[in-house]
């Protein structure tokens, strides 16, 4: 049984690109663009969960403290993947519950797949 893995990221190709590579690992993807979206999703129970910070509607640190207050979804691991890299953004991350913060620019698309990886197989 693949594990499952959600992505909620507005930024189309980025969100693609990151789930064509998992998805190639063998991962189950379920994608969502916004964090209303993404926090339905949730209720999906993935195996992990990518998430953005500045996503349309509801920002990803609504989103990150609706799934952990959440009893179906609150074990669920996050990992935020964000262009936000302020030490204030990072400590309310994982304040939040977030198992790992990733910004963006410092990381390649194979390196976030790694980081997945390794979280997903311990």
């Amino acid at each position: 049984m693949p594990k499952k893995i959600l992505i909620i990221e507005d930024h189309v190709f980025l969100k693609e690109l990151i789930a064509k590579q998992l998805n190639e690992e063998g991962y189950e993807i379920i994608e969502a663009e916004d964090g209303e979206e993404g926090l339905k999703k949730a209720k999906e129970k993935p195996d992990l969960i990518l998430l953005d910070l500045i996503l349309p509607g509801i920002d990803g640190f609504q989103v990150l403290e609706n799934i952990k207050q959440d009893p179906e979804t609150a074990d669920v691991p996050v990992i935020i993947l964000s262009n936000l890299g302020q030490k204030e953004d990072i400590d309310k991350g994982m304040s939040l519950g977030a198992e790992d913060f990733l910004v963006k620019a410092n990381f390649t698309p194979g390196e976030i797949i790694e980081k997945v990886k390794k979280r997903l197989d311990a």
